[in-house]
């Protein structure tokens, strides 16, 4: 019975139902209960999300019409290398983003001899890496800094010989703090650049 739960070869409707509601919960138990949790990027929740589902989907459209997985492989590929031309991504989200992809590949074109036992024990090796690697890389971050973009007018002190001015300076026109500095862009045109500083932020509560 259990071997018969998640079958090879074209899936019936029920399979498929059974595939992707084991997908919407690791996806799930992934996103909001760990990337979330020592996150707190609510935006890329909602995007990780839709794009499991439309992996997932893709992948079994694949499969029903007989192109195996060689070709969902190089589609998830794809995806995951795939870098917003808007904005930067981080190499943590990229490394997350790669994992809702991998769920969603392997639980709709995976074939196991046992089924069940296959899916729950694959799916249960990621979520349980994901927690162990969470709790024991976000307990050694025991002040993390925070991030802001800064528009900086002041281009002389951005010579890597006035590091220090440049943070003072900083520090006094915002009264925060600032740890540390780094340029993104200058813009000799307009007379400034673009900077992310770096501060503790009190207020910020650490799970």
């Amino acid at each position: 019975m259990g071997t018969a739960l998640i079958s090879n070869g074209a899936d019936p409707l029920w399979n498929v139902l059974i595939r992707f509601l084991i997908t919407l919960l690791v996806l799930f138990i992934v996103i909001r209960l760990i990337y979330y949790r020592y996150s707190k990027k609510q935006g890329n929740v909602f995007t990780y999300f839709l794009m499991g589902i439309m992996i997932f989907l893709v992948c079994i459209l694949l499969k029903s019409v007989e192109i195996q997985l060689g070709v969902a492989l190089g589609l998830f590929a794809i995806f995951a290398i795939l870098r917003f031309r808007s904005r930067n991504i981080p190499l943590r989200d990229l490394t997350y983003l790669f994992t809702v992809l991998g769920i969603s590949v392997i639980n709709a074109m995976a074939a196991f001899y046992n089924p069940l036992r296959g899916t729950v024990l694959i799916n249960g090796v990621i979520i349980l890496s994901l927690i162990i690697l969470e709790y024991f890389f976000h307990r050694k971050k025991k002040n993390p800094l925070s991030k802001h973009q800064l528009i900086y007018d002041k281009l002389e002190l951005l010579n890597p010989d006035k590091k220090q001015d440049l943070i003072n300076d900083i520090s006094l026109r915002t009264g925060i703090k600032i740890e540390k500095t780094r340029i993104r862009k200058i813009d000799l045109n307009k007379g400034n650049a673009e900077l992310d500083i770096f501060y503790k932020d009190k207020n910020k509560s650490h799970d």
